[in-house]
């Protein structure tokens, strides 16, 4: 039976619970992926075989989605948002079950099978997730709630490499892997929080909602020649965040750059995702309707507060594979990335375009750095690029389907489509790897921030007539 209905924020808190676990399950990937390649003796394209089932999945489920939409009307607003996150719960739960078997006969296909029925999920939660959120309230504020949720979807990513590090590598300093049944109790325990959530949003009642606006046959939206430099930037964008993501446990590993073994390295995987939940906490505070003296206090004291959680729970991962603490002094070098960042902020916040421009710049020097250095200047370059990929989604995705009226509805689901960047690029590096190494690899990555260079300074303007271009962060 249904509860009471909820109001507007009441749901906003629930609903962005599913950004956390969203957050979560795929930074889990950045830990399987070095798992597989040991358990299964891979190649890195094999083991990055991983990012592309899940991410690909995003690729099936949105052109599904969009033509359905074409034929038929969006479906979404046909069973209800609260339906549709039901729906994607359930899928996603279906999907870390298979875990299960696969691991019973060993049988690496099988478990692409199950992150490409996970990533299906998860695609579906995103489609509903996101602009109901953006509507639980007025219109103007909706970039703020989107950047909170968004922040709570980057606490996902900052704690799985210790929560699932444990999970997967075991305890005391994770000198055990377990093999490949260690996959077997964490994704059913993820299974099951995934079907317990759908039960629980089942007999919640969330505010509905429906489009009045109606979908028409055919792709309109590239006739609007800034949506397809957009198109394209998005799928650049996803992949890059995602290689890194995936890269870097065997970019830490490499005895050219710092020799880690996974279970020393994987702890690094917070800094790296745990950039984006700082950039989009000061993103939000930055869209409040606080005097700009007042913002800029307050950015900075997200920003600190974001790094505590970070550090903390960085050192804890520290602590269990060497027996100590990390010193605050080991991470200035990051320290000195985030008040950089912040810099960037207040010089690009006023135009979205900018924004983009001047974060990939930054990315795009760091990425180089990575290439060509070694150490533990390497490594500092190469997780600061997390911090300048933060405000890269909603800044994209709001360029791009600025100015496009009736095909707004189609540009958003044509621009989802294109996070298969993450199923392609990392595909893409691990052949670059195999062939040519870790640190050459990188020029994939580079490519695609130097796309989002032109993007942000010449692209997104294109073909459209002059308007403000209020950053989103």
């Amino acid at each position: 039976m249904d509860t009471k209905p909820s109001n507007p924020r009441f749901a906003f808190r629930v609903v962005t619970v599913l950004f956390f676990m969203w957050g979560f399950i795929t930074c889990m990937n950045d830990l399987l992926i070095p798992k597989f390649k040991a358990d299964f003796a891979l190649s890195q394209f094999q083991a990055n075989l991983v990012q592309f089932a899940f991410f690909g999945a995003y690729f099936v489920v949105s052109l599904l989605y969009f033509l359905i939409s074409a034929a038929t009307g969006d479906p979404i607003n046909k069973i209800g948002y609260k339906n549709g996150l039901v729906l994607g719960l359930i899928v996603a739960g279906i999907g870390c079950f298979m875990f299960y078997p696969a691991a019973e006969i060993t049988n690496y296909p099988l478990f692409l099978g199950a992150l490409l029925i996970l990533g299906g999920g998860i695609t579906i939660i995103q489609i509903a997730a996101n602009p109901y959120v953006s509507i639980l309230g007025p219109e103007e504020s909706a970039p703020l709630r989107l950047n909170l949720s968004q922040g709570l979807n980057s606490l996902g990513y900052v704690v799985a490499p210790l929560i699932g590090g444990l999970l997967l590598f075991g305890k005391g300093v994770y000198a055990e892997t377990g093999g490949i049944e260690a996959v077997k109790k964490p994704y059913i325990g993820l299974a099951v929080v995934f079907m317990l959530l759908a039960i629980a949003f089942k007999m919640i009642k969330l505010p509905e909602f429906t489009n009045p606006d109606k979908v028409t046959p055919g792709i309109k939206a590239f006739r609007h020649p800034h949506f397809v430099w957009g198109w394209l930037a998005i799928f650049f964008y996803v992949g890059s965040e995602v290689t890194v993501g995936s890269i870097l446990i065997n970019y830490l590993g490499d005895k050219e750059i710092m020799g880690f073994a996974a279970h020393e390295a994987d702890k690094y995987l917070a800094f790296y995702w745990g950039g984006l939940m700082i950039g989009r906490l000061m993103g939000a505070v930055s869209l409040s309707s606080l005097a700009h003296h007042k913002k800029y206090g307050l950015m900075v004291l997200a920003a600190v507060l974001a790094t505590v959680v970070i550090f903390i729970n960085a050192t804890c991962k520290h602590r269990l594979t060497s027996g100590q603490f990390l010193n605050v002094m080991d991470i200035a070098p990051y320290l000195a990335l985030v008040a950089g960042s912040f810099i960037f902020f207040v010089l690009g916040r006023s135009n979205a375009g900018r924004m983009v421009g001047l974060f990939a710049i930054v990315a795009t020097i760091l990425t180089s750095l990575s290439m060509g250095s070694g150490g533990k200047f390497a490594l500092w370059s190469i997780i600061g690029i997390g911090l300048f990929n933060s405000i890269m989604w909603s800044n994209v995705f709001t360029l791009s389907i600025r100015g496009l009226g009736k095909d707004t509805s189609q540009g958003s689901s044509l621009l989802v489509m294109m996070i298969v960047g993450g199923a392609i690029m990392p595909a893409v590096q691990g052949v670059l790897m195999d062939e040519y190494g870790v640190r050459a690899s990188l020029g994939i990555v580079l490519v695609g921030y130097l796309y989002l260079v032109f993007f942000g300074f010449i692209g997104a303007n294109i073909g459209r007539k002059h308007q403000s271009q209020t950053a989103i962060n």
